[in-house]
């Protein structure tokens, strides 16, 4: 009954949470999704020139073996795939105005987040495979007369570059925008609740 005791006077002792100022919060919510869709925005032009320069590759590119052509084939379609996807994530972002209607604005930053974490969970290790898959038939050509130590370098590489993503790269990038959002969406759900 003692630790209950104690236990209470702790919470009852935790301070109140400050009245949000609603002209703040918007303009910090505001801040961090410019900082998302600008971030997206470069992925989006860094994204549609590497395409492009894959493309030239692919059609002026004199290779022999249709091995490398599918290897190149499978990076344009797979970064084509991951375009569509941060276009879409751009558009869901930059479309609505917080300002607007900020229930119905917390509503689609949660909707995105939602869909986000679920198809981003699965789709990152779907790209880095494809791309990683891509990589190694475009190199099979490329690399023919290639010692036998630079293949082994190169193909390893690839390898390293697949595990690096995935298990290191992959985990900070998506926590660190995962909490920009929730940042964002705990600040808005603060404000509601102290209309409500």
């Amino acid at each position: 009954m003692k630790d209950f005791d104690h236990l209470m006077s702790v919470w009852q002792g935790q301070p109140k949470q400050e009245k949000l100022s609603v002209d703040e919060v918007l303009k910090q919510v505001k801040k961090g999704i410019r900082g998302l869709t600008s971030r997206i925005y470069w992925s989006i032009v860094a994204m549609a020139v590497i395409i492009a320069f894959a493309f030239i590759i692919m059609l002026f590119g004199a290779f022999s073996s249709w091995v490398t052509t599918v290897g190149i084939l499978i990076v344009l379609v797979t970064m084509l795939m991951y375009l569509t996807l941060i276009v879409r994530h751009y558009h869901i972002l930059s479309k609505r105005d917080a300002t607007l209607n900020p229930s119905e604005y917390l509503d689609s930053l949660k909707e995105y987040q939602k869909n986000r974490t679920k198809v981003i969970g699965w789709f990152y290790y779907i790209y880095t495979l494809l791309i990683s898959a891509g990589l190694a038939l475009y190199f099979v050509e490329v690399l023919q007369n290639a010692s036998g130590v630079f293949k082994g370098v190169t193909y390893a590489s690839i390898i390293i570059w697949f595990l690096f993503t995935t298990f290191y790269l992959k985990p900070r990038m998506f926590k660190n925008e995962e909490e920009k959002l929730n940042l964002m969406i705990d600040r808005l759900v603060r404000l509601q609740d102290q209309f409500d």
